[in-house]
């Protein structure tokens, strides 16, 4: 099938509604002219439609599509992630560790492709939000053991002093493919960019405190993003921003 025929097929399966047939059209494509056709294809779709397809993951089958994603191309979907107004942050827990977890992937390739982007940390925070205290716990500790609150947390400069400790917790001891060994990386590999995701952490956590409600923060100016300083990486991709015909939903 022609490429352009196949993307015109895939999106208008995907504006029906129909991501399975979506996906299996991809997979079809991959079966019979081999990944490298399928490859292609996913570099011409736009960000959208690969989210579209990559947020309906299921634990019990590997998907062709998600194998072959690269971080510049996850990345560019995941920052748009939140327009889909999930506020359990199921679907992008699940396609997080489906993907930067999968046997051929580097975590650490798809973090700072994430990283790059503006919106990345506010999508890593969001990936963090029910897991705030363990977070702030790792942070102060370097262990996952739950903290008394005191109120008190660790300033930047004691968050950037501790950024090259040697981990009181080894990767292999929270190898779960989930957010454990996912905090774990990004605190050891990505200062930063952990850093970073904390600062937009702590400020999700101080208006959920004030009972602001996430949606209704999206409809601020600055589409919802929390500013975290000069340091954040994001701000050097701002052709990362989507059009608003490039909506998630």
């Amino acid at each position: 099938m022609n490429h352009l025929a196949l993307i015109e097929k895939t999106q208008t399966l995907i504006a029906a509604g129909d991501i399975v047939g979506a996906e299996f059209a991809l997979v079809e494509l991959a079966d019979t002219e081999g990944d490298a056709a399928l490859m292609v294809v996913l570099e011409l779709l736009p960000p959208k439609d690969i989210l579209a397809v990559i947020r309906e993951y299921d634990n019990s089958k590997e998907s062709i599509v998600n194998l072959l994603i690269t971080p510049e191309q996850f990345a560019r979907a995941v920052v748009i992630e939140k327009q889909y107004k999930d506020l359990t942050r199921t679907h992008l827990r699940g396609m997080l560790n489906a993907i930067i977890f999968r046997e051929d992937a580097n975590p650490l390739e798809f973090l700072n492709a994430i990283g790059d982007l503006e919106g990345g940390s506010e999508a890593l925070a969001d990936y963090f939000t029910e897991k705030w205290a363990r977070i702030e716990s790792f942070a102060s500790t370097g262990t996952f053991d739950a903290l008394k609150d005191t109120g008190e947390l660790l300033s930047k400069a004691a968050l950037l002093a501790s950024a090259y400790e040697k981990p009181r917790v080894e990767q292999d001891e929270i190898a779960d493919r989930d957010w454990m060994e996912l905090a774990w990386i990004l605190r050891y590999q990505c200062p930063d960019l952990f850093i970073e995701m904390l600062t937009v952490l702590r400020a999700k956590a101080r208006a959920h405190d004030a009972g602001v409600d996430e949606e209704e923060d999206d409809t601020e100016e600055d589409d919802g993003k929390v500013e975290t300083g000069d340091t954040d990486r994001g701000k050097a991709t701002p052709a990362a921003r989507e059009s608003d015909e490039e909506s998630a939903i």
